[in-house]
């Protein structure tokens, strides 16, 4: 592997915007495939953004089990081996288990009900992952949280609130990871923890 990639995978700053954007793209296909299936449009967005969380939560601890797998064959891995595997294959687990949960919606018809428990489940054990993990995890738990927030929402508006709130939380936290990716810092350095 050239240095250039080796690089690109190993970077601190490189996967959450990547995840992102990919976790963007999966749940406009969800939603572009589904909309001619005539599901309602609460339905909709919960799929869509379990499906976000989903793919962004799991592609970053695919980052993760890589950047590991490398920095130990390379002989230059610091930390605990079992626990950095440990924590790549805990957050691997409950987003896998969202993914598949989200792309597998009801069918439309008389009576149609929101996903349900088996989505929620996913939803909660993705986050409580997350946050257990830290608590500095709680932006990137976030959009699992407000995926639990839409299924319990009383009706009305309050559902496109927090449809809202998701996207603008995520939108934000996309534009820092691009600014924290541009920056070419350590996250030490881009704190200022140093």
């Amino acid at each position: 592997m050239s240095d250039r990639v080796l690089q690109i995978i190993l970077g601190e700053g490189n996967w959450l915007p990547a995840s992102m954007g990919l976790a963007l793209l999966a749940a406009g296909l969800l939603l572009w495939r589904n909309r001619a299936r005539g599901l309602s449009d609460p339905i909709l967005a919960a799929g869509a953004m379990s499906l976000f969380a989903g793919v962004m939560a799991g592609n970053m601890a695919f980052g993760h089990l890589l950047a590991v797998s490398i920095k130990l064959l390379r002989g230059d891995l610091a930390g605990s081996v079992p626990l950095l595997y440990l924590i790549g294959f805990a957050l691997a687990a409950p987003s896998a288990w969202l993914v598949r949960r989200a792309v597998s919606l009801p069918r439309p018809g008389p009576g149609e009900k929101p996903p349900g428990r088996p989505l929620l489940a996913a939803n909660i054990w993705l986050a409580v992952t997350l946050l257990l993990m830290g608590l500095q995890n709680l932006p990137l738990a976030l959009p699992a949280l407000c995926n639990v927030a839409h299924q319990y929402h009383p009706g009305g508006r309050a559902g496109w609130v927090i449809v809202g709130v998701a996207v603008l939380f995520s939108g934000g936290l996309f534009a820092a990871a691009l600014v924290f990716l541009a920056s070419g810092q350590t996250f030490e350095e881009f704190t200022g923890r140093n």
